[in-house]
């Protein structure tokens, strides 16, 4: 790419991305990997300090990926047809920010070249959560999560 081309994530939308592009999206900050509980009063969707417990936490990656739908029926699957309607999306998500035309953060490992910039920046789960995996459904107090 020279300097006057943009970048594809500025030029197509998300239903125009090949597979990698839109993978390559995936900033790994494992936001979307949180456990959620919905408020029974007014039915909004919050984020609690709790991953999935298929996230690998350090790297912020799912250990079952491909087969992540059948491992974990629960799982959402983001895609171009329902990112614009998943509320508890963070702002900061790159699928969430190129659907709205907007521009991906500074942070973001497609513009600083570094996977490290997520967590350096403060977006990423990694050292917010406990894993899943250690966490047994009503054993814990519900922690909500904020970056």
């Amino acid at each position: 790419m020279n300097k006057t081309q943009k970048p594809y994530w500025e030029t197509k939308t998300l239903d125009e991305m090949t597979q990698d592009e839109w993978e390559s999206l995936c900033d790994r900050c494992g936001i979307c990997c949180l456990e959620k509980v919905e408020d029974e009063n007014t039915g909004e969707i919050k984020l609690i300090g709790v991953s999935c417990e298929f996230l690998e936490t350090e790297e912020c990656r799912c250990i079952v990926y491909e087969d992540r739908k059948s491992v974990s029926p629960d799982c959402i699957v983001l895609c171009p047809d329902n990112i614009l309607k998943i509320q508890w999306l963070p702002d900061t998500c790159a699928y969430r920010r190129v659907a709205e035309r907007r521009k991906l953060e500074w942070w973001h490992p497609l513009l600083s070249g570094d996977a490290e910039s997520v967590y350096q920046a403060g977006i990423s789960v990694r050292d917010k959560v406990v894993s899943g995996i250690y966490v047994h459904g009503k054993d814990i107090d519900i922690e909500l999560f904020s970056l």
